[in-house]
């Protein structure tokens, strides 16, 4: 018996039960995982309430960890007792064991703790594959990311500044603009104080923005379109607020000719040469010092309740973990 949270029953935090599980030994093509430090992100707050749809009830929470290998099942050869790996790979995170493909996992090296790599996986590979392929962030390029103070916002301010973008970001107060100017922004925007828009106007002189990401949804849809230069690329990859409203396909025309694109990671890593192609790339942005790793909250795993409590009222700044 193992440990972990389930959800039985959809809902807000109080579906997060702690409770005892069986955990099988790993089949063909599979591993077994001692897990040392659990991601927690917005994702598992959609499952937990089903605007994402589980494959049933009740499910193991979670889509990121990091952890050793403890057991191979046949035919892994590739993966030996003792590896240090962390993954990104829908529900069952929330467990201090667990079985996983072991096509869904990659090697952390020496320098990428495993705290490290239990945000990185889905936080730091969104970053990846928002910056270099949804849009391919250059030196010059305007862009603004929304919630620059979260757990993906940080990451993806510094590292946009890396790749020499001009970085504006959003955030909800005070605390959290220093973080993100800390961070790699060069102008934030205080939205609750502010019009987004009108600054991003006055900050850009009415150039307005290459791109914008946009993990907010709801509440700043649609004024992401009205930040956008023509031609400019609309990216909505989450829904913290909510999901964006239908609209009609002439508001891209009526903002510029825009693009717009609503992207998510498997599409990005659907394959193991992506997902070690971005691995890679992102342990190397670390490595070198282009990315710091900000982990500004650490919970028990029999706390993951309080995690999404806090998550879900803009407590937090940086990434969250849970500790089997």
């Amino acid at each position: 018996m193992t440990k972990a949270v389930r959800v039985h029953k959809v809902g807000g935090p109080e579906a997060l039960v702690y409770e005892s599980v069986d955990v099988l030994a790993p089949g063909p093509g599979e591993v077994r995982l001692r897990q040392h430090a659990v991601g927690v992100n917005f994702i598992d707050v959609y499952f937990r309430t089903g605007l994402y749809k589980a494959p049933g009830l009740p499910f193991i929470a979670g889509n990121e960890a990091a952890g050793e290998v403890v057991a191979v099942g046949p035919g892994v050869t590739n993966f030996h007792p003792g590896d240090r790996v962390a993954y990104y790979f829908t529900l069952g995170g929330y467990a201090s064991e667990r079985v996983i493909p072991a096509d869904k996992l990659v090697k952390l090296p020496d320098h990428i703790t495993y705290e490290q790599g239990a945000v990185l996986m889905l936080k730091g590979l969104t970053v990846w594959y928002l910056l270099h392929k949804t849009f391919k962030v250059e030196p010059g390029h305007r862009v603004l990311i929304h919630a620059a103070a979260g757990g993906i916002g940080l990451l993806a301010c510094q590292w946009a500044k890396a790749l020499g973008a001009h970085v504006i970001g959003t955030v909800g107060t005070k605390a959290k603009a220093d973080l993100a100017l800390a961070n790699g922004c060069d102008h934030v925007i205080l939205y609750n104080e502010e019009d987004f828009v009108a600054r991003v106007k006055q900050i850009s002189r009415n150039e307005l923005c290459d791109v914008v990401y946009d993990g907010v949804g709801k509440t700043t849809f649609p004024g992401s379109l009205s930040c956008l230069r023509p031609r400019g690329l609309f990216v909505s990859f989450g829904n913290a607020s909510g999901p964006v409203p239908p609209f009609p396909l002439a508001e891209l025309n009526n903002h510029g000719s825009l693009f717009a694109t609503r992207p998510k990671l498997n599409d990005y890593v659907s394959t193991r040469k992506e997902l070690l192609e971005g691995a890679d790339t992102l342990f190397a942005a670390v490595i070198n010092g282009k990315l710091h790793v900000p982990i500004n909250h650490a919970y028990a795993l029999k706390d993951a309740a309080k995690a999404h409590t806090e998550l879900e009222s803009r407590a937090t700044t940086g990434a969250a973990i849970l500790r089997p």
